[in-house]
């Protein structure tokens, strides 16, 4: 794993969003994972800016997004369709065709899971994966205990995620239960993972993933220990234990 010490969340944005466009403008159709939450908006906004002032352009980038929630529809305030198009492809000269969110809405959850995987592979697999990791360890949504060898499947979220997530709902009970997620094999079969954490609140996290580094299903970030090219940019305040 190769480490990248950020001053704050700003400067992790930054840097976040450099090394997402020196790999396009290197590969100008990468076909590139992206993720949801707090932690990459700011990376977006970056990404945003960079279009706006240099035109890097996004015409032949594919994205595929880690999850989305089951239940909630694409124009749900709160689906990660909606995030993805509010915080970065309204925003980009990406053509919407050539991005991918699992449909959460799918009358067949396992057809559509089955159905994420084979269009990964048509594309060819992915070439950078975006992340962040929950306080649990969860990355994507595949909370503890989840398999290594999972592919695309639908999970129950923890009590633990589903209230860290309360923040964009009105209520823990608007909170859906359940998600469909890439799975941990999915993702490790990118050829690249951008892993970031920011924040005090992830200090602990950052602890158990670099400092105790036991590989255990019960952490599953520790699964990226087997992958060989991984990139850690975290802040000061999520390395202040290590």
């Amino acid at each position: 794993m190769k480490i990248i010490q950020a001053e704050d969340y700003h400067d992790l944005s930054i840097k976040a969003a450099q090394h997402i466009i020196k790999n396009i403008q290197n590969e100008p159709d990468l076909v590139l994972g992206l993720a949801t939450g707090s932690t990459p908006k700011g990376t977006y906004k970056q990404m945003i800016n960079d279009f706006q002032k240099n035109n890097t352009s996004y015409r032949y980038v594919k994205t595929i997004n880690l999850d989305e929630y089951v239940g909630l529809a694409k124009d749900d305030i709160n689906s990660y369709f909606t995030f993805m198009n509010e915080h970065l492809f309204n925003h980009i000269n990406i053509p919407y065709s050539q991005t991918h969110i699992p449909n959460g809405m799918a009358k067949d959850l396992q057809r559509e899971c089955n159905n994420y995987d084979r269009l990964i592979h048509s594309l060819g697999g992915i070439d950078l994966q975006l992340l962040g990791i929950g306080h649990n360890g969860h990355i994507g949504f595949n909370e503890p205990y989840t398999s290594f060898n999972t592919r695309t499947h639908i999970v129950k979220l923890t009590s633990s995620t589903r209230y860290a997530n309360e923040r964009f709902f009105q209520h823990i009970n608007e909170v859906p239960k359940y998600a469909i997620t890439m799975g941990i094999q999915t993702i490790l079969e990118s050829k690249q993972i951008l892993l970031l954490i920011s924040g005090k609140d992830k200090r602990k996290t950052v602890h158990k993933l670099l400092v105790e580094q036991n590989m255990s299903e019960e952490f599953p970030a520790s699964s990226l220990y087997d992958h060989s090219h991984v990139t850690i940019i975290a802040d000061k305040a999520a390395l202040s234990l290590t």
